[in-house]
């Protein structure tokens, strides 16, 4: 059974030779080239082993031959490497060959044979495609896009998915459902560790690099962590996503608490903490963030009732 990976992780068509790029077709090996332009007759154009090859619009994304993809969606992928599986051959008008490819049957070929025996809770690798102010939209195999929405990013809360992750970022996520659509809905926050795992990190009298995520009369909530946030005194005078430098006063896992001190507000650096997975297979039935002794209750039920999309 054919591997699918994301967009851009296939064997490349380009230095294949003829014998070889057979092989593929009769294999209905899923390859990848970049597509070179995106023609007046709705077509990508492509070159590989050497020879023209085209992917007519109806080709170029499964629902392409419905209406469903619209052509903003094909000619963005103008210069980007893109998969395709080799349909056939024809000659043009000097004889030459020219390869069709298609990226809507390798599609299917990846809902048919992967996608579509993923369960929520199973974890699988993606790649950040898109960013939004509501999520990242993600590629989780062969260019088939998924919702991350934001409030699925991390326990901490952010202003912006660019806080967290970045287009072109190789991640992994869990699946969390599926939309009414039947396109998966995805979540990573679960693999960024409960508060007990990530507080076990900190140790109080230390100072650590922090960034404010929020400001409220109260106090100034200051990640530490991609899935933990203490309080600090409220400032005024600080922003949502600057970084600063805090001291632990006191971490209280009965009440899953961490006591901030602010000890510089002007570090000049930008600062995005890089994603730190407790788990990086598998399948989840259940994930509990908080501690056995904490009332609050924060967690995720991934079995099937729990996630029938409403």
């Amino acid at each position: 059974m054919q591997a699918y990976r994301t967009e851009c992780n296939y064997r490349s068509a380009a230095r294949l030779s003829p014998a070889e790029l057979r092989t593929a077709a009769a294999n209905r090996e899923i390859l990848q080239a970049t597509a070179l332009a995106f023609d007046t007759r709705r077509q990508l154009r492509f070159e590989i082993g050497g020879a023209k090859a085209v992917m007519p619009f109806a080709q170029c994304a499964d629902g392409a031959e419905t209406g469903a993809v619209r052509d903003i969606a094909v000619l963005t992928r103008v210069g980007r490497p893109t998969c395709f599986v080799i349909e056939g051959v024809d000659t043009d008008e000097t004889g030459q060959p020219v390869y069709r490819l298609s990226r809507a049957e390798a599609q299917r070929m990846c809902k048919a044979e992967y996608l579509d025996g993923l369960v929520p809770g199973d974890i699988l690798p993606c790649v950040v495609t898109h960013i939004e102010p509501f999520g990242a939209f993600c590629d989780v195999g062969c260019g088939i896009s998924a919702l991350l929405p934001i409030d699925c990013m991390s326990v901490s809360r952010i202003s912006s998915p660019a806080d967290r992750v970045s287009v072109g970022q190789q991640i992994l996520c869990v699946i969390r459902n599926r939309d009414p659509q039947g396109r998966f809905v995805l979540t990573i926050r679960e693999l960024l560790g409960t508060w007990a795992e990530n507080a076990a990190a900190f140790t109080v009298g230390e100072t650590v690099v922090g960034i404010v995520r929020s400001v409220e009369e109260y106090g100034t909530f200051v990640e530490i962590a991609p899935n933990l946030a203490g309080l600090a005194e409220s400032c005024s005078d600080l922003v949502p996503g600057q970084a600063v430098s805090v001291y632990i006063k006191n971490i209280l896992p009965d009440k899953m608490k961490i006591k901030l001190v602010i000890v510089n507000h002007s570090l000049s650096q930008l600062h995005r903490f890089a994603l730190r997975y407790f788990i990086t297979e598998g399948h989840l039935d259940r994930w509990v963030y908080s501690t056995p002794e904490s009332p609050k209750r924060i967690e995720t039920d991934f079995s099937p009732a729990a996630c029938i999309p409403r």
